[in-house]
């Protein structure tokens, strides 16, 4: 399965047997979490990802995740080293280093896993996007589950884990065909210096623009 046909709760995830939480609680809860993000102008986080398909993980990678109001983003990995993806908030970008190749396609368009960890840094409003929403604490952090509240989404629902001062520290996304991709996140910043220019995606030298439509 290509990175295009990936898209942002753990299936199967065991929980503590504590009862779910109050409607007021869950209230406080994902006010805390959405104030916290929607004031964000940039946002920067370290980020171990694992992708598990047919129950069968894939080699987990790392690196430094870097957001921008509106819609900018930038993945720069270090396992494996190299790799980037990237939206100047139109277009997205992957380059996997490994076979000089740039795929390229539109913001709306894409469909990759990735794409929805920008609503940390947009209008995030939980009840407007998601349904069946619960949550748990375990070890004094909260852990949210939500249902995608649209089947035309490529991703089914999501589980997010948030420490007592609402920072998500861990986000699992499973996908409409249970694919699912998991996010630890760490040493988080809000609002740091960002330069624009980081965001305006460069040509690698020897890379290939490819059209994830047409493969060439």
């Amino acid at each position: 399965m290509t990175r295009r046909t990936l898209l942002v709760c753990l299936a199967g995830v065991v929980l503590t047997s504590s009862a779910w939480a109050a409607p007021d609680e869950l209230s406080t809860v994902l006010k805390g979490i959405q104030d916290r993000y929607n004031h964000a102008k940039t946002l920067q986080v370290n980020f171990n990802e694992t992708y598990t398909v047919a129950g069968r993980p894939r080699q987990s990678e790392s690196g430094v995740l870097t957001l921008r109001k509106p819609g900018r983003m930038r993945w720069d990995y270090t396992t494996p080293p190299g790799k980037l993806f990237l939206s100047d908030g139109k277009d997205v970008y992957l380059y996997t280093p490994e076979a000089k190749r740039v795929e390229k396609m539109p913001l709306k368009e894409s469909e990759d896993m990735r794409a929805p960890l920008a609503f940390l840094l947009g209008k995030l409003d939980f009840r407007k996007e998601f349904r069946d929403i619960q949550m748990k604490q375990e070890g004094g952090q909260y852990v949210i589950t939500a249902k995608s509240k649209s089947d035309r989404l490529p991703y089914d629902s999501i589980q997010l884990t948030a420490t007592p001062q609402w920072q998500i520290v861990n986000l699992v996304v499973t996908q409409q065909d249970q694919s699912i991709l998991a996010f630890n996140l760490s040493d988080e910043k809000v609002n740091p210096t960002v330069n624009d220019a980081s965001f305006k995606f460069q040509m690698p030298p020897g890379a290939t623009l490819v059209n994830p439509e047409t493969g060439q």
